[in-house]
């Protein structure tokens, strides 16, 4: 059977986690790499195989992938369209973007042509997440608490990331970024919201490189259509202590999720309490999980499309507005 071809637009640190769970696929071959960095693309493509390019364009007519995955900070979206034209499904790194009007143009083309799509929002793919989403179907949930909580971004550290990271017009801020993971697993087990409340704090990083103009933290109150309730969280300013959580409460079930990898402590009324470690290799499920749709021609292995990561950022995009205005903003995907 033919190998996958597959490309990437982006050559920095998610293209090499994808790569990696790729190069364990026999039936996977990577084609191509691109970015605006060609040094980057040509590292990548000496680690990993097939040739470095500059313009997404060029490299999908040279090379002809069967698949593409879009590894892009949040403001240097657009390319998808060239993938879309094509009729080359693709796989895109969380968040989808920060321009809703641009996302809405691509999610409508890629309903149009009714591509296979999947976004990088891995924790879905989790048996944890699964196993208490199925509780939950019985037991909805009445609210969730939880978010990311991580130290002050240092100059030290490198400026691969920090080039865009640290600066709010290209990165869309701490919880559109990497609190979009949280978002979407609300998303995932309570359903869309409806409206949210944000307010965020400033001026406690003195010590961040310069350039820093995201949020230091900022709490965001998420209500659904269920009617149920979340206060999620983020803070880069957050030196001793921090982490990632999440915590379900339904009427008769509560679930807190821990760490990266999200394992979880589910708890149900009058039953023995379970507890689920969050596997390692995530990205190579969600991968595989892709692969598979795409050589299958069916989109039922993948857990997040196009539009699930539309619905998911724009929870975001409000929440930056109401962090500016300080008033309630309605949900519009």
């Amino acid at each position: 059977m033919a190998k996958t071809k597959v490309a990437f637009v982006g050559s920095g640190g998610m293209a090499e986690s994808h790569s990696q769970a790729l190069a364990r696929m026999k039936d996977v071959q990577i084609v191509g790499y691109c970015d605006v960095n060609l040094r980057l693309a040509r590292a990548k493509a000496a680690q990993h195989g097939g040739a470095a390019f500059r313009d997404p364009a060029e490299m999908f007519d040279t090379v002809e992938p069967d698949a593409v995955f879009f590894c892009l900070p949040p403001f240097a979206h657009g390319a998808e369209l060239e993938a879309v034209k094509r009729g080359i499904p693709f796989f895109i790194e969380k968040p989808i973007g920060m321009d809703l009007e641009l996302s809405r143009r691509i999610a409508r083309a890629v309903a149009r042509k009714k591509l296979i799509t999947s976004v990088g929002y891995m924790n879905r793919y989790h048996r944890s997440v699964q196993t208490v989403r199925q509780v939950l179907a019985d037991d909805p949930p009445v609210m969730m608490t939880g978010g990311w909580l991580g130290p002050t971004p240092r100059a030290h550290q490198g400026a691969g990331i920090w080039s865009w990271w640290i600066i709010k017009r290209k990165s869309g801020g701490q919880f559109l970024e990497q609190v979009t993971h949280t978002v979407d697993l609300a998303r995932f087990l309570c359903g869309d919201a409806t409206e949210v409340h944000a307010f965020a704090a400033k001026g406690f990083n003195t010590d961040a490189p310069a350039g820093y103009t995201i949020e230091d933290a900022s709490v965001v109150n998420i209500k659904f259509e269920t009617g149920a309730i979340a206060n999620l969280w983020a803070s880069c300013a957050v030196n001793v202590g921090g982490g990632v959580s999440l915590n379900v409460y339904g009427h008769r079930t509560a679930a807190f999720f821990t760490g990266w990898e999200h394992s979880v402590r589910l708890l149900r009324a009058g039953q023995d309490t379970v507890e689920i470690a969050g596997e390692p290799d995530v990205f190579y499920i969600e991968d595989q999980a892709f692969i598979r749709a795409v050589r299958n021609r069916s989109e039922k292995p993948i857990q997040a499309t196009y539009a699930d990561g539309l619905k998911t950022v724009a929870i975001s995009v409000a929440a930056n507005e109401s962090m500016k205005t300080g008033k309630p903003v309605k949900v519009r995907a």
